[in-house]
């Protein structure tokens, strides 16, 4: 795109360029001729000024490339926690697990879990916004963010309804999986991607505690957390896998602008001219 400000002194026209020009007409005495021609030797001896603009910080981008390697980890979380629903010895080990936590916990319930779940995916968005360096801009870790969520809720409650499993402390038939566990993972995972593996470390012990506080109240066995935290983290990187895609569908993909400004003096016409031109 490139447009051109004339002012012309004496009525002279001048040439029209690339694709735009707006001309701006005006009739000059002899001191504002004076002084226009002062102005131009400034603007002439100033050379053409050049800027690159990075299109929101995408110089610093890492998109997370989809590999089956990234699968390993999550897909055994999620088979080991199925394994969970229907063999008697991994029924057995629940039990017990249960019946420790019944001990620890006696009457004493506490409900945290209900609202820490989501502190690791408000981290994930917030940390950036207090100067911690992170690997994308806010709207892409919004969108990031919002394709996890869609995909963790579909994968968890899809689950939820078709395994019907039994909750430990009702006749609710929604235990398996986790879904606090999974938003807790899901945020914990989204954080490591963004910040990098030291943020990430303290969110994933975050999550931890979420999951153990879930077998703690008595809401969910043990293999419903494990399953629960397998189904976050693939989320998670569902939502990083389909970043570019979302960058490219919504103009986001553009690389990098560039800004020219061009000052020209017509000494025969006495008159002044700028052309800006932009690249994007």
């Amino acid at each position: 795109m490139q447009f051109s400000l004339f002012a012309p002194l004496r009525g002279q026209s001048f040439p029209q360029r690339v694709f735009e020009h707006v001309c701006l007409s005006t009739c000059v005495r002899s001191v504002f001729s004076r002084v226009a021609v002062c102005l131009a030797v400034v603007c002439m001896a100033v050379p053409s000024v050049a800027v690159r603009i990075p299109a929101d910080s995408l110089s610093h981008c890492r998109d997370a490339a989809f590999s089956l390697r990234q699968l390993v980890v999550p897909g055994a979380l999620v088979v080991t926690g199925s394994v969970g629903v229907c063999n008697g010895y991994a029924h057995r080990l629940r039990g017990d697990v249960r019946k420790d936590m019944a001990k620890m916990r006696g009457t004493c319930y506490m409900h945290a879990d209900d609202y820490l779940q989501y502190l690791p995916t408000a981290a994930h968005v917030g940390l950036g916004a207090v100067g911690v360096p992170s690997r994308h801009p806010f709207r892409e870790r919004a969108a990031a963010q919002l394709t996890a969520w869609t995909a963790m809720a579909v994968m968890v409650n899809v689950t939820k309804v078709s395994v019907r499993e039994p909750r430990p402390d009702s006749r609710a038939r929604n235990s398996f999986p986790s879904g606090h566990t999974a938003t807790a993972f899901m945020g914990a995972e989204l954080v490591r991607e963004e910040y990098g593996n030291a943020w990430g470390a303290g969110a994933y012990a975050f999550a931890t505690g979420i999951a153990l506080l879930r077998l703690y109240n008595d809401r969910h066995w043990t293999n419903d957390v494990v399953a629960g935290a397998g189904f976050g983290i693939l989320a998670a990187r569902v939502g990083y896998w389909l970043l570019p895609l979302e960058r490219r569908l919504l103009g986001w993909n553009k690389g990098t602008a560039a800004v020219a400004a061009l000052p020209a003096y017509d000494a025969t016409g006495c008159g002044l001219c700028l052309t800006v031109a932009a690249a994007f």
